[in-house]
């Protein structure tokens, strides 16, 4: 319950960069790829999922850089679930959108391909 509460926080306190990209991708328009915002994932909240492509998408600021080792955990632990994990910057974000877009797009593709559009893997 306390993962759900934290999301719903979060969900109404996008960053700029959140907030940008998540205007792209909602409501299937990316590539008709169903992403989410602010999911809880065991005891922790991922900033985006596509849950077909078993696919995390964070958006980091720049608190992170000092935060890798607990982001290697993190991302330890969701890989356990079956989960990939792509990272960006605030700044690729909201400097080179087009460049963000594009490799979403080549990482989704890749997992979709290696899984199946249901998340599971092909036969």
């Amino acid at each position: 319950m306390q993962g759900s509460i934290r999301a719903r926080q979060l969900r109404r306190n996008l960053t700029t960069a959140e907030r940008r990209l998540w205007y792209r991708v909602r409501a299937r328009r990316f590539f008709s790829y169903k992403i989410r915002r602010q999911v809880p994932v065991g005891p922790y909240v991922a900033d985006f999922v596509c849950m077909d492509a078993r696919l995390i998408i964070e958006v980091d600021g720049g608190q992170h850089a000092d935060r890798s080792a607990r982001d290697e955990r993190r991302d330890r632990f969701l890989g356990e679930q079956g989960f990939v994990t792509v990272r960006f910057w605030n700044n690729e974000v909201l400097g080179n959108f087009d460049g963000v877009l594009c490799r979403l797009k080549e990482v989704l593709d890749a997992r979709v391909v290696m899984l199946g559009r249901d998340g599971r893997p092909s036969p």
